[in-house]
């Protein structure tokens, strides 16, 4: 029975196989061959984004203070502007003066991008972060 899968060998230095068998067993993975594939995959996503043709998902993540003037109202704005590409927003009261936002993202790249540098740019933000992933449909 075949099962799809292709069998390779690897030489690798006994030090950097030690670090990475005892990563492997903190991160829980069943083998290496399963670290391996998760490896690849991660390195495909990134070469995914890479350029800036196409479409994906993913998510943006900011920390701002409320209490700024007009801040809700810009950040709203923002999100308005690109209502075709965010799928959804979790809003979050950190303490009395901090908000974080997740917004999850979809669509061309470049628009992503400018999603992320828009609110990023938002005089308030404390941090933004854009965390690129992939549709999963080329993996």
């Amino acid at each position: 029975m075949d099962s799809g899968l292709q069998r390779f060998g690897v030489s690798i230095d006994p030090s950097l196989l030690d670090q990475f068998d005892r990563l492997i067993e903190a991160k829980g993975y069943a083998n290496r061959s399963e670290a391996i594939r998760d490896l690849i995959r991660d390195y495909l996503v990134r070469e995914e984004w890479r350029t800036e043709e196409g479409s994906s998902v993913g998510t943006i993540t900011l920390v701002y203070n409320h209490h700024l003037r007009e801040m809700a109202d810009k950040l709203t704005d923002i999100q308005h502007q690109f209502h075709q590409n965010i799928v959804s927003v979790l809003h979050v009261h950190l303490d009395a003066h901090n908000c974080l936002e997740v917004l999850v993202v979809k669509g061309d790249k470049s628009a992503i991008y400018t999603i992320a540098d828009r609110l990023s740019g938002t005089k308030g933000v404390k941090h933004c972060k854009l965390v690129t992933t992939t549709t999963g449909e080329n993996l």
